[in-house]
């Protein structure tokens, strides 16, 4: 039997590869420096602290790593102190779901404690809110009630929301403040757990910024087209009124919204600078629990001067909204 051969390929013409050159030394050509004289983004003082129960929720806070999300979270904290101090607007972008997981009372305290300029609402907002008044509860399991037609049918909700929009575009207000107005007008049993019941009643302006056929509202008899543009585009010039004022330390938060809101804020900024007015020292955020494109790029990107900071933080609105309000409520 003959020996097999082990195969060795012959190098190029000209090609000075030869095996002496075929691997080079661990050491060779190696050029290190001391980790002593290195930069470093990570140092121990930055590290965490185990949290001292009896330091509260202030030494909670601080205990946080001086890291990432963690850092930015204290720094962000700072601003909305700072903003409150020199009286600059804190406002305030909520997506629906931040009203209907129960944090109305959270909300509602931030405002009393004047951590709170204004409110931007999406159109289902209203609808979250006016239920709760009514009845104490809301939001209807879709999956079965769409199989029926019974979707967005409930008749309270249709008629008087509907009801109240047609008042107001009559008497030329905004939308925000024509259902604030009646629920806090009314006998509704849990009124005091509404937000704009409860910001009409401290004069905290709210925005209300309807996409027509989005909210179930649309479809019932005594809407009207007319008035939702109506009340809502007063709405929109009056939430320009208050970005406009961001300037000078003001901050934006957007909570739970990804596309209606930000694009909302996106064309608020522009119609502002676009009549001359200075908009370069605020602040935003996006508070969400999924990282979204139009939030990432239309608040905290696309409109923040070089003179202020946006910021995005990922969590459970349940869990971060209570959190954030419970951290401003330290005094920080």
């Amino acid at each position: 039997m003959r020996k097999a051969q082990t195969f060795r390929p012959r190098p190029a013409p000209g090609d000075r590869w030869s095996a002496r050159t075929s691997s080079l030394s661990p050491s060779s050509g190696l050029r290190t420096y001391s980790l002593l004289s290195r930069q470093s983004k990570v140092t121990v003082g930055d590290f965490a602290r185990p949290f001292q129960p009896e330091s509260g929720l202030t030494g909670f806070i601080d205990s946080l790593p001086d890291i990432l999300a963690g850092k930015e979270f204290k720094d962000f904290l700072v601003l909305l102190g700072k903003a409150r101090a020199k009286k600059k607007p804190i406002l305030f972008g909520l997506g629906a779901h931040v009203i209907k997981v129960g944090l109305n009372p959270v909300l509602i305290r931030l405002m009393k404690d004047g951590w709170v300029s204004g409110f931007a609402l999406n159109g289902a907002g209203i609808i979250h809110d006016f239920e709760i008044a009514f009845c104490g509860r809301t939001s209807e399991d879709v999956a079965v009630q769409i199989q029926t037609g019974k979707f967005g049918m409930a008749r309270e909700t249709g008629e008087m929301l509907n009801a109240a929009i047609l008042s107001g575009a009559r008497r030329g207000c905004g939308l925000g403040a024509a259902v604030g107005g009646m629920i806090a007008r009314s006998r509704l049993p849990f009124k005091e757990l509404s937000l704009l019941a409860s910001a009409q009643e401290l004069g905290i302006p709210v925005s209300v910024h309807v996409a027509i056929g989005t909210d179930t509202i649309h479809f019932h008899p005594r809407s009207s087209g007319e008035a939702l543009g109506k009340t809502s585009l007063a709405d929109f010039f009056l939430f320009c009124s208050l970005v406009q004022k961001l300037e000078g330390g003001g901050v934006y938060v957007n909570i739970g919204s990804a596309v209606v809101l930000p694009e909302v804020f996106l064309k608020a900024v522009s119609y502002v600078r676009n009549r001359g007015t200075r908009l370069e020292r605020f602040s935003t955020a996006v508070f969400d629990f999924l990282h979204h494109y139009r939030p990432e790029q239309n608040v905290v990107r696309r409109v923040v001067g070089k003179k202020g900071r946006g910021f995005y933080f990922i969590g459970h609105h349940e869990i971060m909204v209570p959190l954030l309000a419970a951290a401003l409520g330290t005094g920080r």
